[in-house]
């Protein structure tokens, strides 16, 4: 983990403030690398991330059995787990829709006149799940009047380049070289690792150096 900041104080800031929220989302152990650059003159804050590739998605067939009526023009499906049943439910209310749906016991499922394909349906998958909590994290993270942002996701990376009027091409360069850096990196995040407000020696100094950082972000 690594926060670029011109201010040391607010550097560590946002050490903290990161550590805190990717342990509040419960995330920390999938991340592999994670950077922050800020410069609240600009203003410009830049966040990448690097994440550790999920579990394969699970689809129909890895806890159920599918069979086709063409007489009865109706799909039978046998549950072998239940765990993924609700989900499985779900996604079949959306495709389908929810009155062609019926339940006749806790291990079947029919479909009246199916429509979609149902071989190879996915219906959990662990990586977007994991993408939905990060985004969560990141933009629990960027600073507050910060509306403006600019995307960017390849593979298991994930940056969002923030200001709070218009994007400039130099904060987008910023972004690229900071990705290029993560692609680089073989170093793994440690969320246990000491922080920065870890070696103060008092908690006073961290409630100053939270004041300087706000007071600069709202100039």
């Amino acid at each position: 983990m690594y926060v670029e900041c011109y201010d040391e104080n607010g550097r560590e800031v946002y050490d903290m403030i990161l550590r805190h929220i990717l342990q509040e989302v419960q995330i920390g152990r999938a991340i592999n690398d994670v950077r922050i650059y800020v410069d609240p003159r600009e203003p410009v804050f830049i966040i990448a991330v690097k994440y550790e590739k999920a579990a394969p998605p699970v689809v129909l067939e890895d806890f159920a059995e599918y069979e086709y009526d063409p007489e009865a023009n109706e799909g039978f499906i046998r549950i072998k787990d239940e765990n993924y049943l609700p989900e499985l439910l779900k996604k079949l209310w959306e495709v389908e829709g929810r009155n062609k749906i019926h339940q006749p016991s806790r291990f079947e499922v029919v479909i009246d006149d199916p429509q979609i394909k149902l071989e190879g349906l996915v219906v959990h998958d662990p990586e977007e799940d994991l993408k939905k909590k990060i985004y969560d994290a990141l933009f629990r993270i960027i600073p507050e009047g910060f509306r403006v942002v600019e995307h960017y996701s390849e593979g298991n990376i994930i940056a969002l380049t923030c200001s709070d009027e218009y994007i400039k091409e130099e904060y987008l360069e910023k972004t690229r070289e900071i990705i290029q850096k993560i692609k680089e990196n073989k170093k793994s995040y440690d969320l246990d690792a000491e922080s920065p407000q870890k070696k103060k020696k008092s908690n006073n100094s961290e409630s100053k150096t939270s004041k300087k950082l706000g007071n600069k972000f709202k100039e």
